[in-house]
């Protein structure tokens, strides 16, 4: 499938899905599993260790380790004749481990949509609404906007996915998908289950990263000539 062809269906996935979740209540049956109604708790709690070093900070410094390996063998291409190939499934990767994350983050910050512990059904002080929606007028902020939309620390592991860009064989790319999924929604699992997150929110960002991973390959191979 082409390029062009894959951007065009992702971005009416991507449509498709905000649509969905926003005109049903299939966020709450899976959040309920992750809450304590009877003791007002999430199934963990938001420093609970071991599983806040392993699942968010260890996470996150692995994968900008990753980063920085990348950018290193990136560099040396240009000196290393069996790495010139993969120049530029490199930078592919390279771009999608610094575009994805700060487009979903600088998302978050306008949408204004609440974390689940947020949400009153919750304990929280904000009440439920769509991505589209608009809080009552009557309804007090606080000079406050929430960044819960999509979900920021699952965006690090989605742009993983951008390692199919990177191998030749096929084996290799579908096993570069698979980690890629299973690093992002192992992020993702572990912010909904201590309340910061829907489902939704996950699968938004799983399908926005994929989208701009497509248009980042887009853009790197409009610019093959140049031979970067």
């Amino acid at each position: 499938m082409s390029l062009n062809r894959q951007i065009v269906l992702t971005s009416l996935l991507l449509l498709a899905a905000i649509l969905f979740f926003g005109l049903n209540d299939i966020d709450l049956t899976i959040q309920d599993m992750f809450y304590n109604f009877g003791d007002k708790t999430w199934l963990l709690g938001q420093e609970s260790q071991p599983y806040k070093f392993i699942f968010y900070d260890g996470i996150k410094k692995l994968l900008i380790a990753f980063a920085v390996v990348l950018v290193a063998v990136f560099l040396s291409s240009y000196k290393i004749k069996s790495l010139r190939g993969y120049r530029q499934g490199l930078l592919i990767v390279i771009l999608s481990a610094a575009v994805i994350p700060v487009s979903v983050g600088a998302l978050k910050k306008e949408t204004n949509m609440p974390c689940p512990k947020g949400e009153l059904r919750y304990g929280g002080f904000y009440p439920r609404t769509a991505v589209w929606d608009s809080y009552d007028e009557n309804f007090y902020l606080k000079d406050y906007r929430n960044k819960c939309w999509p979900a920021g620390h699952a965006s690090g592991g989605f742009a993983l996915l951008s390692l199919f860009f990177l191998f030749k064989k096929r084996r290799h790319k579908i096993l570069s998908l698979v980690l890629a999924l299973v690093v992002g929604w192992t992020m993702g699992i572990y912010k909904m289950i201590i309340g910061d997150h829907f489902f939704s929110h996950t699968v938004i960002t799983m399908i926005l990263a994929w989208l701009l991973i497509l248009l980042i390959a887009k853009f790197i191979y409009w610019f093959r000539p140049l031979k970067l």
